[in-house]
């Protein structure tokens, strides 16, 4: 379905605020504006109010508490791989479910007021988008320090006062700021796209029923099932378990990621997306039973539907979709 054609997909729907990685103008406020969790079979266009948060974590935490019901993060890039806070957060919280997934492209624009790039001292950007464009960097602004700082537009405001700095974030958070673009696009990779969750309250229930696993509102089935979990011993073949559960029964994985669990050296917790076979929107209740057996413990996130608005044009295009936007109010 068009993007054009989800104009008025949540029209008759209250929307509730969506908590997201601030200030203005992040990816992630795009992704935000284009959510749809009361739906998330479709896609709306800007019809929630968004409430920024400082970090990724809050974002979460605040959904986990109930000050807020949803929140959009950032939980994979197709260049630098997984968003470590994103994926640490889910494991720590309680009580947290995947609504949809929304596949964004990723095109980083040079935002400052130097009037050549050698006046360039400072560039500053969340780690993530810094990696994305190293190649660019060291090319074009040997003799800049990076600074990392919380997310893309967190330093924006400090570019009024300090021509010999530099940001790296979106060209429409450069027209929000009212900034200049010195350079577009300068990551190092044209398809750079990145992988963002609604994510909501309520985890994953069982009914063992039908052969199913049924699922409250947080979960409403779809292509992509996620979960995590941890092992009791870390001894040969104790990850090659679980991983037969999935190849018996025909389950693809479309990507594992490791963390550390944090508690000790060589210990980790391993996160999962498996794609749901056609015409079962979510994972069966044996396929659950047999990893449960296997598992120290299971975290299961939810099965739901994913937008890959890549196939839709540029970001610019998407960011054009949307009607007109108000700003967000702090957290």
């Amino acid at each position: 379905m068009a993007l054009m054609e989800l104009r008025s997909a949540s029209a008759n729907v209250s929307p509730s605020p969506v908590a997201f990685l601030g200030p203005a103008g992040t990816y992630t406020e795009l992704a935000a504006l284009l959510a749809c969790p009361e739906q998330p079979h479709l896609h709306s266009q800007g019809s929630h109010p968004l409430v920024p948060y400082p970090t990724i974590s809050a974002c979460l935490e605040a959904v986990a508490a109930g000050q807020q019901q949803w929140a959009v993060v950032p939980v994979e890039n197709s260049v630098e791989g997984g968003v470590s806070m994103t994926l640490d957060a889910l494991w720590q919280l309680e009580g947290l479910g995947i609504r949809q997934a929304l596949i964004l492209p990723i095109r980083h624009a040079l935002i400052g007021r130097a009037s050549r790039l050698e006046q360039i001292e400072q560039v500053y950007s969340h780690p993530q988008a810094l990696a994305q464009c190293q190649a660019w960097l060291r090319s074009h602004l040997p003799q800049a320090t990076l600074i990392p700082t919380r997310s893309t537009t967190e330093e924006l405001d400090r570019l009024q006062e300090q021509p010999s700095a530099a940001v790296i974030a979106s060209e429409r958070a450069a027209t929000l700021y009212q900034l200049p673009v010195l350079a577009c696009p300068i990551n190092d990779h044209p398809d750079n796209c990145t992988r963002f969750w609604v994510i909501g309250r309520a985890p994953l229930s069982r009914s063992g029923q039908q052969g199913e696993t049924s699922a409250d509102p947080a979960s409403p089935g779809g292509s992509h099932t996620s979960l995590a979990f941890s092992l009791p011993h870390n001894v040969p073949g104790a990850l090659l378990k679980p991983l037969q559960v999935f190849a018996e029964r025909g389950l693809n994985m479309s990507r594992i990621e490791s963390r550390p669990t944090k508690k000790s050296a060589g210990t980790y917790v391993f996160f999962v997306d498996l794609e749901n076979p056609i015409g079962q929107p979510y994972l069966d209740a044996e396929v659950v039973a047999a990893l449960e057996s296997i598992a120290e413990t299971l975290k299961l996130f939810g099965s739901y539907p994913v937008h890959d608005l890549c196939k839709q044009g540029d970001l610019s295009q998407v960011a054009k979709a949307l009607p007109s936007e108000g700003k967000a109010r702090p957290a």
